[in-house]
């Protein structure tokens, strides 16, 4: 068998960069570890930024999340006993956000891909990539597939990176001590947009996915089990955490779904090894707090994309070459986001007096100073496709 790209992991990085380039005339075969029905249902990111939804508009499948998505001006900290509404629409004009499940954006691409003839071979646990700097080609159940380029996009865990030789890669990393607790709940969202809140029990996110479908966040040890959160336990802490503030009141109902997820930051540079290109988590990690993850392998997919228009048009390597310093770029901006959102609105252990004072210091600051609050909202809902270009 043989393709132009060879793509593994059908996640959104994947199945995005198939249809993109499958827009240019290029050919691409993915391949997934897991069943078409796993990958659907696998509950992750909600939250879209401007250009993840302009680029999901532009590319033909953004049908459904215009229609069922739910676009969001601002967001909420809340700390101290009071909120503070940070307006994108007057702060960024004329950019939001979108909540819209990943788990929705990957049943779209897949839809796509299969209606317009494209190749994506589920349950294939076993891939290894080879011959990365001169002919690469990926092995799988006893099949070989050759290629021109092989672009990883399976995830953290995948086979990709650690193909890649020892002493290429820089790791950057760090472990944060807690985690987030998780849950779906079949009930109405208690708010219009996400409140992010700060106190001293712990961090909590209140979310949506849909009108009926509310997604909650609640900062737990890294050592946490599932067992050790019952239904009654996480509603009482949402509660305690989230019911700090005249008149609100949380809306509570059955739990649907739960999970953990460890708290770190991560980057390995650079994202390429000869003709094995690396996007999204398959390449770095950030803390969920930033909602930055999925926006961040969109951006990658972008850039390689263009790259491999350009190899195909005119046969020059100058955009690839440059893949993975455009990239990073991006990534470590979007790295320092995350970790600057995280570390002002979780409580630490090794916190002191003077630590805590320092957070509410720089939350009273944010929420007061127009400069500050500008910072925020246009990190958060995604800076410019050129940021980090050369300007005039």
């Amino acid at each position: 068998m043989r393709t132009q790209v060879g793509i593994v992991g059908a996640g959104p990085a994947g199945l995005l960069l198939s249809h993109l380039l499958h827009l240019r005339g290029i050919d691409s075969v993915v391949l997934e570890a897991r069943s078409r029905e796993y990958v659907e249902q696998r509950v992750r990111a909600g939250v879209l930024e401007q250009g993840t939804v302009d680029v999901l508009n532009e590319a033909g499948v953004g049908e459904r999340m215009s229609a069922e998505g739910l676009p969001h001006h601002g967001i909420e900290l809340r700390y101290g006993g009071a909120g503070h509404r940070i307006p994108f629409e007057r702060l960024v004009p004329g950019r939001a956000i979108t909540v819209y499940g990943q788990q929705e954006v990957v049943k779209d691409l897949i839809a796509r891909r299969l209606a317009d003839g494209g190749k994506i071979l589920f349950d294939v646990p076993d891939v290894v990539p080879h011959s990365l700097e001169a002919d690469p080609y990926l092995t799988f159940q006893g099949e070989r597939l050759d290629c021109d380029i092989i672009a990883g996009c399976d995830g953290f865990h995948g086979v990709c990176r650690p193909s890649i030789p020892d002493g290429v890669l820089s790791i950057f990393q760090r472990d944060y001590p807690f985690a987030w607790l998780g849950i779906l709940a079949q009930v109405p969202p208690s708010a219009e947009e996400l409140i992010y809140s700060r106190g001293d029990r712990g961090f909590a996110l209140h979310s949506m996915r849909s009108p009926e479908i509310s997604r909650f966040y609640l900062q737990v040890p890294p050592d946490a089990s599932l067992d050790d959160w019952p239904d009654e336990r996480i509603w009482a802490e949402l509660r305690a955490r989230l019911e700090t503030v005249p008149g609100f009141a949380l809306t509570e109902g059955p739990i649907i779904s739960r999970d953990l997820s460890a708290m770190r930051s991560f980057v390995a540079e650079p994202m390429r090894y000869g003709r094995l290109y690396l996007a999204g988590d398959a390449a770095h990690i950030v803390p969920p707090t930033g909602a930055k993850g999925l926006n961040l392998a969109v951006a990658d997919v972008r850039v390689l994309t263009e790259a491999l228009a350009g190899l195909y048009a005119t046969g020059s390597t100058e955009l690839l070459d440059a893949y993975s310093a455009t990239c990073l770029k991006r990534v470590w901006r979007a790295q320092h986001f995350s970790w600057w959102m995280t570390t002002l609105l979780h409580t630490f252990d090794t916190d002191d007096p003077y630590g805590r004072r320092l957070q509410t210091s720089h939350l009273d600051y944010v929420t007061s100073s127009e400069a500050a609050a500008t910072t925020l909202a246009e990190n958060y809902v995604g800076l410019p496709f050129d940021f980090g270009a050369p300007r005039d």
